[in-house]
């Protein structure tokens, strides 16, 4: 048997696409930090920490102030969650 080692290249166009649709990342995040990532969110108290879910892309997907309605969200998506630190 003959074994030949195979090497896959991806173009930077399907790399970016990667989990789209399948994979989300959830993360904690701060409110003062929302502001560019959620555009349009109403006024929000500073100094709070919630809780993030992104599609692949770094779409923002929803927002929560409890780690298990964002993981939740995902599972209603059918979105296989990771996590950021």
């Amino acid at each position: 048997m003959t074994r030949t080692d195979e090497t896959t290249t991806m173009t930077s166009g399907e790399l970016a696409h990667l989990g789209e649709g399948s994979v989300a990342y959830l993360r904690k995040v701060s409110s003062d930090d929302l502001r560019g990532r959620f555009p349009g969110l109403d006024e929000i108290a500073p100094g709070m920490e919630l809780w993030a879910l992104f599609a692949a892309n770094g779409q923002p997907i929803l927002l929560s102030d409890a780690r298990d309605r964002a993981l939740a969200g995902a599972l209603e998506n059918d979105l296989t969650t990771v996590a950021i630190h």
